[in-house]
């Protein structure tokens, strides 16, 4: 499925995640998780250069922002109701990820040709063999989504 232009002010805010983590010498990535009313429940660039931490990926960041955030009402670690907006196409950690926190919808930008587990190289978030498949919106803002890359790899090449 793609399209989905009432995702764009959503991708912005990933956009500026993208930005920031791009300003900090990471891999310009960034996440936005809404809730099922379309306010933001967290937000996150990618941090690993930032932290050393391998798994300081965007969408595993702002999964455990909104689940820190949450556990104090009891909702937790279930996002069914949820959607989560990313500049890139999730790679296989964050795509299992998305479905351990059932996640309701992805709505992603630009295709990752050697890592994306969502369309590129796999397809983990609507695997028929796991317990939860995910909703999936591609292509939102791609060509803006992959200019930020673009830039970011010929600076650091």
């Amino acid at each position: 499925m793609t399209g989905g232009s009432r995702w764009l002010p959503a991708m912005a805010l990933a956009l500026d995640e993208a930005r920031a983590a791009s300003a900090h010498g990471d891999v310009p990535v960034g996440a936005v998780l809404l809730d099922a009313d379309g306010a933001v429940l967290a937000r996150a660039g990618n941090e690993r250069e930032l932290t050393g931490d391998p798994t300081a990926h965007a969408e595993v960041l702002a999964l455990r922002r909104a689940a820190s955030a949450r556990a104090a009402d009891d909702r937790g670690w279930s996002f069914e109701d949820c959607t989560l907006v990313v500049t890139l196409e999730p790679c296989a950690m964050c795509a299992g990820a998305l479905v351990s926190a059932r996640i309701g919808r992805l709505v992603f930008g630009a295709l990752d040709a050697k890592a994306g587990a969502v369309a590129s190289v796999f397809d983990i978030v609507r695997d028929p063999r796991l317990n939860h498949r995910v909703e999936v919106v591609s292509g939102v803002a791609a060509d803006s989504c992959a200019a930020v890359l673009r830039e970011f790899f010929a600076r650091h090449r």
